[in-house]
């Protein structure tokens, strides 16, 4: 008998609002060498006055009339640069790139600064203070330092910058004597600085690519140079940050044909009922959408396909388009014609053509101006519309192991609503592997195939695949059996495994389906058409349907669900949204077999970066049983502020959450285990130019954090753990809370959703019922010059309960506790 399915409960917000100040001050300590004071103060002097000169030479022999000079900052291997001393922006000394050279044990630091010639002696008078005055000691008993000893003390060396200095894709060399496509990262997102940038090109005839991207305190410019043209702006221009190499893009290209099944799309359209188009949309930027399929003509209007280049048309010359747009549309196609069930579409299509058609190839463009351009043609036609954004459009690249990209960083820009305050909700591919040397590898090759740019983008949501498909029904393939078992990664899928862990987001989130390979005699391998999904051919009169499969296909899906959640959920927020997915995926027996190598916490984080949080479940995405429970509060607190008597910027707010727990039910089932999720998902406003990422560089305007009281640990403690002001004076922390009954701990804390598992008793649960939402560090408060250190973060937090004992209700009762009326049962529709 199935289970009566219930709306999950929306929250009113927290319980209370508390002042917060992080624990945790200063971050870890630097490492500086020890030096002899006088000597070490001799050397730098020596080096800078060096440096400047050797700056200057260059300058006069090239004729530049530059109002100051770039100059490279080294730390000692194995050592600390301290970076944010580098910096004086009221000084004009900007900070302009930061990076690291050499192997972990021996690595350097490399900054590159601009000065300008009016604060030549600034280093110098640092030097001078530190060699002959002595600060006073910040604590009582502490020996006094020289000035400044952290800064002179970690530089190894400094020298005049050259153009490899500015140069960030190690995995690419400079341009040389033929012009290739290169992005600028301009200083300042000034306007004066584009237009003396722009009159720069214009003097050499330089070609600049359409369009720039703008970010706090960066401006992305595309140029066709040469290694000499490169020279040249770098010689005469005050402006520049760093440059990189311009992307390319790899699409899909599904080659074999279904045969034409014309009768399949009447009987589906027979019971098929669209509703709600004009409301809800899912938007796909590709090569365009032919609307003139008859399964998408009642989702796809004419008015609303785009193109963000007239000459281009809005015609899906390509294919990939319309095999997206299919599956956003429908979701599982194969699955609806072999079901006779009624099929209610609850949302429409647009589509927005990015890509140009055949038979031009994908030069190398500015893609983050490409994809903001395929959104606000959507959003301009349809403004009031509810949209959710689909792209399986990313780079072959593999050289950002997930830094920031202009590309992924204007995806965290779009999402956020840096520029107009409207946050989006925008779904990505993980991007392939491809090759079928690399299948005959699986599952070794996913784990060294990153995820593909913009990918990496932190407020996305990014989607690989797994795969179910493994029968093969072709008598031409005798021999030949699926690649990945049941249940496991799917050989196209890429991963995060080989990223720093502990400072990129985990990719991909969750995983969809997304099809299999085959391996057969004589070390054979390919990808048959019998284990992949089913989609919308781009021209009917050819074909109704085509094959389609990898991470595409799953991004596709994923689509599909959101729009579906959004339609069950109109006032959902993009953030709750995308953490509805993230905290119904759950890891299958097959990928923790392959994947988890214990139980440990390290080992559940190795496996996320593979296989994300797992397999998205639709069903639990919108609804509740009565033996599962999940809260979802919509919040916005005040991260940072300035503080009242200082000039310095703290932290500020802390939300708590007192559960609705259903106490004595839980008491009554005593030691019967239980499972709880929670998940916090937001979006951060990036800052995306190449800094070191750390201290007040930090790419993520803020993050937010959750923490649940133990059992036992009262809120007050709780709120003493992490909050340094709601303790008393001599009186030591908290106790820290049991972190052993969380699945991943503190690998959940990267990029801007955090979701985790913890598992108890029943008894113990209903102890466990209080959960703080804290910020930490970001841009917006260490770059308070910038002023949005009094910004507002949204954010979603979702919190279920699971019992295993279906016969046991812990729906009715909470939602008593909340005043929601006594629950409908809702009749779910197949699509």
């Amino acid at each position: 008998m199935p289970q009566e399915r219930y709306k999950h409960i929306f929250l009113p917000g927290p319980t209370l609002t508390r002042q917060f100040i992080s624990p945790h001050q200063g971050g870890p300590t630097p490492r500086i060498p020890a030096r002899d004071r006088a000597h070490h103060a001799r050397f730098v002097d020596q080096r800078l006055r060096a440096a400047w000169q050797a700056a200057e030479n260059r300058q006069a022999v090239a004729h530049a009339d530059r109002n100051g000079v770039y100059l490279d900052f080294y730390s000692e291997p194995g050592f600390d640069l301290i970076l944010k001393s580098l910096e004086a922006r009221r000084s004009g000394i900007r900070l302009l790139n930061v990076t690291k050279e050499g192997t972990e044990a021996e690595e350097r630091t490399r900054a590159t600064v601009y000065i300008p010639r009016q604060k030549s002696s600034y280093f110098l008078r640092k030097v001078n203070a530190y060699a002959n005055e002595t600060a006073p000691p910040r604590k009582e008993g502490q020996e006094p330092k020289p000035k400044n000893a952290k800064l002179i003390e970690s530089i190894a060396d400094v020298r005049a910058a050259v153009l490899e200095s500015f140069w960030q894709d190690q995995a690419e060399p400079l341009p040389g004597d033929t012009a290739d496509w290169v992005e600028v990262w301009l200083s300042s997102e000034d306007l004066g600085a584009i237009e003396r940038f722009q009159a720069l090109c214009h003097s050499r005839q330089i070609e600049m690519g359409q369009g720039r991207l703008v970010f706090p305190e960066r401006t992305v410019c595309l140029v066709n140079a040469t290694r000499d043209d490169l020279t040249y702006l770098l010689e005469l221009s005050d402006d520049i940050a760093e440059f990189r190499s311009a992307k390319e893009v790899a699409t899909f290209f599904i080659e074999q044909e279904n045969r034409d099944q014309a009768q399949w799309v009447t009987r589906l359209l027979n019971r098929t009922e669209v509703r709600g188009r004009e409301q809800i949309c899912v938007l796909v930027l590709d090569h365009g959408v032919n609307n003139g399929h008859r399964l998408l003509e009642p989702v796809l209007p004419q008015e609303d396909r785009h193109t963000v280049e007239p000459a281009w048309g809005v015609n899906d010359d390509h294919g990939h388009g319309t095999l997206m747009a299919g599956t956003a549309a429908y979701g599982d196609i194969l699955a609806l014609l072999q079901s006779n069930a009624p099929i209610i579409i609850s949302h429409g299509l647009e589509a927005a053509k990015i890509l140009p058609p055949p038979p031009a190839t994908n030069p190398k463009r500015l893609w983050g101006h490409y994809t903001a351009q395929g959104i606000s043609r959507a959003e301009i036609q349809a403004p009031a519309r509810k949209r959710i954004t689909c792209m399986a459009v990313t780079s072959v690249d593999n050289r950002d192991r997930g830094r920031p990209s202009s590309w992924s960083g204007k995806v965290d820009e779009l999402a956020s609503g840096y520029d107009d305050d409207t946050r989006r909700l925008i779904i990505l591919s993980a991007g392939n592997t491809t090759d079928p040397d690399e299948w005959r590898r699986y599952p070794e090759s996913n784990l060294t195939n990153e995820v593909h740019d913009p990918a990496q983008a932190w407020n996305a949501l990014t989607v690989g695949a797994f795969t179910n498909k493994t029968q093969i029904r072709d008598r031409t393939l005798a021999g030949f059996a699926a690649k990945a078992h049941a249940g496991s990664l799917s050989p196209f899928s890429t991963t995060s495994l080989s990223w720093p862990a502990r400072r990129w987001p985990i990719k991909p989130e969750v995983l969809f389906e997304g099809g299999n390979v085959a391996a057969g005699p004589n070390n054979g391998i390919l990808d048959p058409d019998d284990l992949k999904l089913l989609s919308t051919y781009r021209d009917p009169q050819v074909a109704q349907f085509a094959p389609f499969c990898a991470t595409s296909a799953a991004a596709a899906q994923a689509a599909w669900m959101a729009a579906k959640i959004l339609a069950q959920y109109p006032n959902a927020w993009p953030e709750t949204i995308r953490g509805l997915i993230v905290h119904t995926a759950e890891w299958t027996p097959a990928q923790k077999r392959d994947f988890l190598r214990d139980q440990s916490k390290a080992g559940h984080a190795r496996l996320l970066r593979i296989c994300g949080y797992g397999v998205a479940d639709f069903t639990r995405a919108l609804y509740c049983a009565a033996n599962s429970l999940t809260l979802v509060s919509q919040a916005q607190l005040q991260p940072f502020d300035k503080h009242a008597t200082q000039t310095r910027y703290i932290s500020r707010d802390m939300h708590l959450y007192r559960l609705p727990w259903p106490a004595d039910v839980l008491r009554d089932l005593g030691a019967i285990p239980v499972k709880m999720r929670v998940t916090l998902s937001y979006f951060v406003e990036p800052s995306p130019g190449e800094v070191g990422w750390q201290d007040r560089y930090r790419y993520a305007s803020h993050a937010l954090r959750f923490e649940l009281n133990g059992p036992g640990e009262s809120e007050e403690d709780l709120v003493q753990r992490v909050n340094k002001l709601a303790r008393q004076e001599d009186e030591h922390p908290g106790t820290e809370g049991p972190r052993d009954r969380w699945t991943i701990g503190e690998a959940r804390n990267v990029g801007s959703i955090h979701s985790d598992i913890w598992q108890g008793s029943a008894a113990e649960l209903a102890a466990s019922n209080v959960i703080a939402v804290h910020p930490a560090v970001g841009w917006w408060r260490e770059r308070h010059h910038l002023n949005r250190w009094n910004k507002q973060a949204r954010y979603a937090l979702l919190i279920s309960i699971h019992l295993p004992e279906q016969n046991v209700d812990i729906y009715t009762p909470v939602s008593a506790q909340i005043g929601i009326p006594i629950p409908i049962q809702i009749t779910v529709p197949i699509a």
